[in-house]
């Protein structure tokens, strides 16, 4: 039987190969992955939210600086993303912004919970506006063209 800790470990590893199936089966078919963009529900939204970050950023990784050492479940880590934003990223309101080369390195935190081996929820946290400033968007509104 695996831990709280291996699953997170494993589902971390997945995420970093950009690989969605081992993502997706460290996840309930019914999970809830919860982020400051969106709520995804089951195997097919949780899938299309991965492969939008993907997509965005072809190097995105994630990397583990800190984890609530004295709690099981929910299993708790801080960790910095980074990547390029090479590809197409789609924003809350349904607008996509290009590639505009620009690398992050954002803080994130997570809560996962486990039942029966499998993430049943997944809350992602991380500050949008200091995503956007990185891209070079800040408040400002994006125009159209």
């Amino acid at each position: 039987m695996a831990t709280f800790w291996d699953l997170k470990h494993w589902l971390t590893d997945a995420i970093n190969m950009h690989d969605i199936r081992g993502i997706l089966s460290c996840y309930s078919p019914n999970a809830v992955y919860v982020t400051p963009s969106g709520v995804a529900e089951g195997h097919e939204q949780i899938a299309w939210m991965y492969q939008q970050f993907f997509t965005a950023f072809p190097d995105f990784h994630v990397t583990a600086w800190f984890e609530l050492g004295d709690c099981e479940n929910p299993a708790v880590t801080e960790w910095t993303y980074t990547g390029t934003h090479k590809g197409p990223f789609l924003l809350p309101d349904g607008r996509e912004i290009e590639g505009t080369g620009r690398h992050i390195a954002l803080r994130a935190t997570c809560s996962t919970f486990v039942r029966d081996d499998k993430i049943v929820t997944h809350r992602e946290y991380f500050d949008q506006l200091e995503l956007y400033s990185q891209l070079g968007f800040g408040l400002t509104k994006i125009e159209h063209r």
